[in-house]
């Protein structure tokens, strides 16, 4: 794939340079704006760091909510420069906007070694609109791009797209290579058995990733509330639980997929469920197909985790996107965990074990085990059009060895 043949921060020389570099600082904040998870912010030091020790005069971006095009404190990238300046131990210049004269003197007025954070860059609409003139304002900054947000590297926005027009080279930051390769690693060379675990609610958003990983996996387990819409196409009895009613038709074609392709298709062989969506509910285990008309499925049931258990054990590769289960209330947590300690256990044993995608990314941090797993994506809707098989723009945009 020519995706891995892209230049890294490695192929250059930032000595004295001015390097324009995309990151992900899109940071949840409380309602004081203060940051509950500097994850995303951590996943940055390394790069950040590498350049300003060769010398390079680092000139950060991102964007951060969704401030529709308007200036707005609210969304001001002012909170993420105090904690970058802490975890750096060094000063991070915050600008005053993204473009514009006032930016331009203060980045003429860095030396080597300094950083600078530019203000929320979707204060202006022409960034999501990948507009080339506000592109061109943006890349007159810098001499050199680095992009390490594989988070927003499936939009052709202009700080992630337009901007590598104007500047050469364009290249990869350590953060995004690692997901290039761990992703990409994954979808083109897999150690073999690969098993794919798709929770969520919803096949809708996960159609083409698990049409495509069919084609690549040994083996693919469903949970969460899609494996509802698989279980009603089959007949089985589903009570109240979540069914996506238009894509039955979908489910029985997946499931004869499997049969054709010889890729077994698991799905739950017993269920928790209650009789209301609350943590306080009547809650009670039972057999797939047994879920009555005033009882809705929460959670994979225990001999579920044993049969998943059997075959996540035979595994080399495992990939998992999405919960099992309603893992934010404690009774209908013990899938996802299971899951999580899984994936956990067999990274100790030399599996390549890979999360992708916000809530099991939640899942397994809240949990404890995140730092046993091989690689946590940091894109959500990224590595999920990432192991659909499409070309991410972010990723296309940079120069090739």
């Amino acid at each position: 794939m020519a995706i891995y043949n892209k230049m890294s921060v490695e192929d250059i020389n930032p000595s004295g340079k001015r390097i324009f570099v995309r990151v992900d600082f899109n940071v949840p904040q409380d309602e004081q704006l203060k940051i509950t998870d500097d994850t995303r912010i951590r996943e940055s030091l390394k790069t950040i760091q590498y350049l300003v020790d060769k010398g390079g005069k680092v000139i950060l971006c991102s964007h951060l909510g969704r401030p529709k095009g308007k200036k707005n404190e609210k969304y001001s990238l002012k909170p993420v420069a105090a904690r970058l300046s802490e975890l750096l131990k060094k000063p991070v210049l915050m600008m005053p906007d993204c473009i514009g004269d006032a930016v331009k003197a203060e980045v003429a007025k860095m030396k080597s070694g300094d950083v600078a954070l530019l203000e929320n860059v979707r204060f202006y609409n022409e960034e999501e609109g990948n507009d080339p003139a506000f592109a061109q304002k943006l890349a007159d900054l810098a001499e050199v791009y680095v992009n390490d947000a594989f988070g927003t590297a499936h939009r052709a926005h202009a700080s992630t797209e337009g901007v590598t027009k104007y500047l050469k080279p364009c290249v990869a930051g350590f953060l995004m290579m690692k997901e290039i390769k761990y992703l990409g690693g994954a979808l083109s060379d897999p150690q073999r058995p690969f098993v794919a675990i798709i929770g969520g609610s919803k096949i809708s958003t996960k159609i083409d990733v698990i049409k495509h990983l069919m084609e690549i996996v040994d083996i693919l387990i469903i949970g969460g509330g899609m494996s509802y819409t698989f279980l009603k196409s089959e007949g089985h009895g589903i009570g109240k639980s979540i069914v996506e009613d238009d894509k039955l038709d979908l489910a029985k074609e997946l499931i004869k997929q499997s049969i054709e392709t010889d890729v077994p298709l698991l799905l739950p062989i017993d269920h928790i469920v209650s009789d209301a969506f609350d943590a306080k509910a009547n809650v009670k285990t039972v057999l797939r197909g047994d879920i009555g008309p005033e009882w809705e499925g929460m959670d994979i049931g225990p001999k579920t985790v044993e049969k998943y258990t059997t075959f996540i054990h035979t595994a080399k590769t495992i990939f998992w996107n999405g919960p099992v289960g309603v893992f934010e209330m404690e009774p209908y947590a013990k899938g996802t965990r299971a899951i999580a300690k899984l994936l956990a256990e067999a990274s100790d044993k030399g599996v390549t074990t890979i999360v992708g995608g916000g809530d099991s990314v939640a899942a397994v941090t809240q949990m404890g085990f995140a730092s046993k797993i091989s690689h946590i994506s940091t894109g959500g809707g990224a590595s999920l059009e990432f192991m659909e098989g499409k070309v991410l723009p972010g990723i296309a945009a940079l120069t090739d060895k």
